[in-house]
């Protein structure tokens, strides 16, 4: 997310101060993407030296400092918001990595691994659609917010149930000589307990 953008954005509306740039977007996002206040002074700071913001003239010098956006910064915000982010290698994602390992590591259940993961994206899931159940209807950012939250998180259960099932159905991989080594002390543990 592009913080810097989203307060030129802000400041496309009118002159504001750092706090109440903070207060909006954490507003208009659902307050699901907290933003540090120190964050957004920094960010105002950088977005004066490149030019893209400068302090209101009609703010005291005594007094918090009011920003606005430049015709540099309009400018900087149109092409920002016309041109798609660049296309990316895909991100190491936790999930994608932990089913991959669970299905190598000996001893491990796979589907089990699958299916914890995927009580608790269901759950998180469950929790956006009630808050936006909740959320006042003319609350359309919180809604666009919510619904990108939704539907990446059922892109993930999508590809657990295919990881489920390729797993499932993938030709059994030969045991390495430690594996063999290990479920023999193991069968070796039971039989002598017996």
């Amino acid at each position: 997310m592009s913080v810097r953008h989203a307060l030129l954005a802000l400041l496309s509306e009118g002159p504001k101060y750092g706090l109440q740039l903070r207060q909006e977007f954490e507003q208009r996002t659902g307050e699901l993407w907290p933003l540090n206040v120190g964050q957004v002074y920094t960010t105002l700071q950088r977005l004066e030296r490149d030019g893209l913001v400068e302090p209101d003239s009609s703010t005291p010098p005594a007094q918090q400092r009011r920003y606005h956006i430049t015709p540099v910064g309009r400018q900087e915000l149109d092409e920002w918001l016309r041109t798609p982010p660049p296309a990316v290698s895909p991100p190491r994602d936790e999930l994608v990595i932990k089913v991959m390992v669970a299905s190598r590591v000996p001893g491990a259940d796979v589907q089990d691994v699958i299916q914890a993961h995927r009580r608790r994206l269901v759950e998180t899931m469950q929790q956006y659609t009630n808050l936006k159940a909740q959320a006042p209807e003319h609350d359309v950012e919180l809604a666009l917010v919510v619904d990108a939250e939704v539907f990446r998180i059922e892109g993930m259960l999508r590809w657990l149930d295919t990881a489920a099932a390729r797993l499932r159905h993938r030709a059994p991989r030969p045991a390495t000589d430690r594996e063999v080594s290990t479920t023999g002390r193991r069968v070796a543990r039971r039989v002598v307990r017996r």
